[in-house]
């Protein structure tokens, strides 16, 4: 079926339940940004690829709602659907429940799959709805009967992730999760979040593309905890290596009945945020403690065994990455490539390191205006042939045992037009301003994220979406909740506080529509400086670890200080990656690359 045929099917089922509206979002049982093609429900049932976006199907009308990275995208692949583009956070743009209410008359309803969506989003739906007399129900899952071809639940081997590259074992990780249940009051602790669990329990998998998480919940009780997983993903060193955390097993499918099986009052630490509301109406009997996760925000204050093999990782991920940038100088105009081709020679360049498991995202390999999509990705009827004048974006990382990795480097590949350069420039200065920033403790993403906007605002222009945002440690390549953007929204966490030992990517951009993008972006890991008596003043070291094309650059157009931060950088990166070059081409390449402007 096309997409115009899928919606007329699933327009079909609405009319059979008597529901006039169905919201359909980017989700899955464990509040994942990226989702296994199973739960890929919106993106079947429309036909946008985006990794996010939510789909309301009205009975004679259908919108998405997704965000700036994807609106050049989402019109593309949505026309002849005759679903309606909805630019979120442009003027005039409703609001999803807006929308929604204005589809529906007073006694009508709403539905939406209660297994994918959190306790916290049913309820304000539901009061919202209300106000105009409107009804929401749990709908359950509809794609079992209408994608025949769905793929089914994935399957992919847990594995145990070796103190030497955790830092810490399961049973202190545990440990201060209980505490924190003690101090709010609570018994048991309940989460179904994917990266949450893994790093809890030191373990990772292969269930999510790119993202070595194994699908899963996790019950933490005063003296037990209980993983629900299937159990053909766990071999017996998994299995002994939990037993003797004090970690039992049971089936994925179980945690409902575990759940209604709570002793009724039972104090219940649960994120109502991110736990789905099916759950949350399995455990109606026990009292409910709304807390955010502990391992929340314990996972991405980084320690010093994660934090010194992460900067192993970033040594070879940039040793990869300026092997392919060198390739890319040498033969650009010489030999054919294509934005795919150059992406799968920078993942043999990635697989010939050590410890590679597989990347950390979908490469976005970009030339020329494909760049100006924030997420593009290449596909064999877009891929576009790459040629010796203007710019190449790539946007990649990798999973290593030895952490995660999340690098943009914008190449010159020839001739480069003026504006061009002073984009290029522009935004090198911005990324380079927050790499150096010096703050008090206290500040937060918001605070810090004019440091990187300010030079191309001064140019009167905007990219529309964050400066940066956390790093996990061999898990989600995007973790909070440390970010930096200058707005605040009700799903993120930009009033963090910066802490010691988070990595946050700081990566600006400029994406002018129909001709070019730009954006660089490095690693940070915030650090303490100097304590005295106005307080603990903090900073930033850069991680990432490769050349930044000095072909597309105006130093004029650079303040004496930026280009210092620049030169300086280029001295790390060359005296740390020219030993482990073996060609003397390269080698000479590299200090040409890395000279001082």
């Amino acid at each position: 079926m096309n997409v115009v045929e899928r919606l007329g099917a699933f327009r079909a089922r609405m009319e059979k339940e008597r529901i006039a509206a169905v919201i359909v979002p980017t989700a899955d049982a464990h509040a994942s940004e990226y989702l296994a093609d199973h739960f890929k429900t919106r993106q079947w049932l429309c036909g946008f690829t985006g990794s996010a976006g939510t789909l309301v199907v009205g009975r004679a009308e259908a919108a998405l709602f997704t965000d700036g990275r994807y609106f050049i995208q989402a019109e593309r692949q949505l026309a002849g659907s005759g679903v309606t583009l909805m630019r979120m956070g442009t003027a005039g743009t409703p609001s999803v429940e807006a929308y929604v209410s204005g589809l529906c008359a007073a006694g009508e309803t709403v539905g939406v799959d209660f297994s994918v969506i959190s306790a916290q989003y049913a309820q304000e739906l539901e009061a919202e709805l209300a106000g105009g007399g409107i009804a929401l129900r749990d709908t359950g899952d509809w794609f079992a009967g209408l994608w025949t071809d769905r793929p089914p639940m994935p399957q992919a081997k847990a594995f145990v992730l070796e103190e030497a590259y955790a830092g810490r074992s399961v049973e202190s990780k545990l440990a201060q999760i209980r505490a924190a249940m003690r101090e709010a009051g609570a018994r048991v602790h309940v989460s179904n979040v994917l990266d949450e669990i893994a790093w809890t329990l030191n373990v990772r998998g292969g269930d999510v593309l790119n993202t070595p998480v194994v699908m899963s919940y996790l019950m933490i009780g005063e003296a037990d905890a209980t993983w629900f997983v299937d159990a053909g993903k766990v071999d017996e060193t998994v299995a002994s290596a939990l037993a003797a955390a004090g970690v039992t097993l049971r089936g994925y499918d179980e945690i409902d009945a575990a759940l209604a099986a709570i002793e009724p009052g039972t104090p219940v630490m649960i994120d109502k945020r991110r736990l789905t509301a099916r759950l949350c109406a399995a455990m109606a009997q026990a009292t409910a403690v709304q807390h955010e996760n502990p391992a929340f925000r314990i996972k991405a204050i980084k320690n010093d065994v994660e934090l010194a093999n992460l900067r192993a990782a970033h040594i070879k991920d940039g040793l990869a990455v300026t092997r392919l940038m060198y390739w890319l100088k040498q033969n650009v105009g010489k030999l054919p490539m294509t934005e795919i081709s150059v992406s799968d020679y920078l993942l043999k360049l990635r697989r010939e390191q050590t410890h590679f498991i597989s990347p950390s995202f979908d490469t976005i390999c970009a030339y020329r205006a494909n760049a100006a999509m924030m997420h593009y990705k290449a596909t064999p009827e877009s891929d576009a042939a790459v040629e010796a004048s203007d710019l190449l974006l790539i946007d990649s990382g990798a999973q290593y045992l030895e952490g995660t990795t999340d690098i943009t480097r914008t190449f010159a590949l020839g001739e480069v037009q003026q504006e061009q350069k002073m984009h290029f420039t522009a935004v090198l200065c911005s990324m380079l301003n927050l790499a150096n920033a010096k703050f008090l403790y206290g500040c937060t993403g918001i605070g810090l994220d004019i440091l990187a906007r300010g030079p191309i605002w001064d140019m009167g222009i905007d990219y529309r979406c964050g400066t940066g945002h956390g790093v996990g440690y061999l898990l989600s390549v995007h973790e909070g909740p440390n970010s930096f953007r200058w707005y605040k929204s009700a799903t993120r966490n930009e009033d963090t506080v910066l802490e010691a030992g988070m990595v946050t990517t700081d990566e600006p951009g400029v994406y002018i529509e129909g001709s070019h993008g730009i954006r660089t972006e490095n690693e940070l890991v915030c650090h303490k400086l100097e304590e005295n008596e106005y307080g603990q003043f903090m900073g930033f070291e850069v991680i990432t670890c490769a050349p930044i094309d000095l072909d597309a650059v105006i130093p004029e157009q650079m303040t004496a200080r930026q280009r210092g931060w620049l030169n300086d950088y280029h001295v790390f990166v060359r005296e740390t990656l020219l030993p482990l070059l073996e060609a003397q081409e390269e080698k000479d390449w590299l200090v040409h690359a890395t000279r001082a402007i």
